[in-house]
């Protein structure tokens, strides 16, 4: 180790020692890009948090939690630049008593094994061994396969209590007992991997987890499911708002994401309340000293102190469009517990005010805003209260499941109880349900004059855009555009 790491190093065990006491030292971040740090760090940009009673034929037992992060995957930007963070913790959070608190944590942690394959380059006599650029040097069908130059695993922990000081114990693949899963490629082509489907189908585990049951587990790339007209969104809504739901592109639709996919059994994480609460976050350590002369994969930096969150997420588009930009950083580092500092984003909202100045239509009058007291912080009253205060997704586990097929895009707006907000489904058309609820569809006409308009972002989505089967979510795009692979030259 040279002089100056080894100064460095020194720096950041002192350095680590001093921040502990004082909190995080990293910027908290915000979700979808919005902050400049996770601009950086995109690694742990979480994108979108599903919870809902799994509605595969059989499995009416199950909640299925995905966690979506690193958005906008283009398929042919290469799976070299997808794989997960080893320097990072990423956690689903489950409440299961109602108090904001998570009482069960599904933590994740990644591991990367470069396999350091060569090739012979020069003449007979006179070759040189060279390591190779690619994360596979030839096809690909298993996890073992010589040819994948990256080795991709995670371990799974299940904290009881507070995510930092409960009880941890590891979550065993129920096959063999192991502590380790592996995670697929991510889809670069027909060619490197010919049927794409059955590959990652050999990462679904079956799963023991203390103190909750047995359940099933997939981490890897998906095709992203999330639809919306981002651009025109963010374009000071670009857009007719009260046009046909399927009257734009959905600019995600060539977008990979890569998901956390958990099933659990509702036996054993409902405890003193038919609702569940869910969330997810990522942490990074509080110090980060970067090595100036770095010799292998993984030795750029060296990471210590503390976890400090960086990302968090749970009901959709609360960040994006009901926190100020001031108070984005802050959300982000915070706790559903503490939610209570942002209430007046929500019973003060701002988007309808913005789509009044640019539209015409008139906001609700009717202020503070109870009706999005309950869309965001406590849970709907008749549907999934659970007695506390926090921002999450919340799901009333007695509610049954429709199978795909039976279920309405938006979800508890057209009488589908199993859909968004109780929960929410990969099939849930959020933006669409947000918008009509912000405009007050819940309010009366007397305070929401055009509360009953059929906002929408123009982006459809339909049973299509997910499957009826664990995990869900759909094979993602291939990084080839050649459906079949290309001969080689004679």
């Amino acid at each position: 180790m040279n002089a100056q790491l080894t100064l460095q190093l020194s720096c950041l065990a002192a350095l680590g020692l001093a921040l502990l006491p004082s909190g995080p030292a990293l910027p908290p971040v915000s979700s979808h890009r919005e902050a400049p740090f996770v601009t950086e760090h995109p690694k742990v940009d979480a994108t979108d948090f599903y919870l809902f009673r799994s509605y595969e034929s059989g499995r009416q037992g199950f909640v299925t939690a995905i966690a979506n992060y690193q958005p906008l995957q283009s398929p042919y930007g290469g799976p070299n630049y997808f794989f997960m963070d080893p320097e990072a913790l990423y956690e689903i959070h489950l409440d299961t008593n109602g108090d904001a608190l998570e009482d069960l944590t599904f933590q994740f942690r990644f591991q990367n094994q470069f396999q350091q394959a060569t090739l012979e380059i020069g003449p007979k006599g006179n070759t040189k061994t060279v390591p190779v650029p690619l994360l596979a040097v030839g096809p690909v069908s298993s996890a073992t396969d010589a040819e994948l130059n990256l080795r991709e695993s995670y371990s799974l922990t299940v904290v009881s209590g507070d995510r930092r000081t409960g009880t941890a114990l590891p979550v065993t693949n129920h096959a063999d007992g192991a502590t380790s899963f592996t995670k697929p490629l991510d889809n670069a082509g027909n060619k490197t991997i010919a049927d794409y489907a059955a590959y990652a189908g050999q990462f679904v585990y079956d799963i023991d987890i203390p103190g909750v049951g047995q359940g099933r587990v997939f981490v890897g790339q998906r095709k992203d499911p999330f639809v919306v007209n981002l651009g025109e969104v963010f374009d000071l809504v670009n857009l007719d708002p009260v046009g046909a739901p399927d009257a734009k592109a959905d600019v995600l639709s060539d977008a990979n994401v890569t998901s956390l996919i958990l099933e659990l059994p509702i036996a054993g994480v409902v405890v003193d309340s038919s609702v569940i609460g869910g969330w997810t976050s990522a942490s990074l350590r509080q110090a980060r000293v970067l090595n100036p002369h770095p010799s292998g994969h993984d030795s750029a930096s060296v990471e210590g102190g503390a976890w400090s969150q960086v990302s968090r997420l749970g009901s959709p588009l609360v960040n994006e469009l009901v926190i100020g930009l001031p108070d984005k950083d802050r959300f982000n580092a915070s706790e559903p517990k503490d939610d209570t500092q942002f209430l007046t984003y929500v019973t003060n909202p701002t988007v309808p005010a913005l789509l009044e100045a640019l539209f015409g239509v008139t906001a609700p009058t009717l202020f503070p805003r109870t009706d999005l007291v309950q869309a965001f912080l406590t849970g709907v009253d008749g549907l999934n209260v659970d007695g506390g205060t926090g921002e999450m997704l919340r799901l009333n586990t007695t509610i049954l499941p429709r199978a795909k097929g039976a279920q309405d895009r938006l979800g508890v707006l057209a009488n589908d109880l199993a859909g968004f907000p109780n929960g929410r489904r990969p099939g849930d058309d959020v933006v669409d349900a947000v918008l009509r609820v912000a405009m007050g569809v819940l309010l009366s006409p007397a305070d929401a004059p055009s509360g009953q308009l059929p906002y929408t972002d123009g982006a459809f989505l339909d049973d299509s855009f997910f499957d009826d089967t664990f995990p869900y979510l759909r094979t993602p795009l291939a990084g080839s555009p050649n459906l079949e692979p290309v001969a080689a030259a004679k």
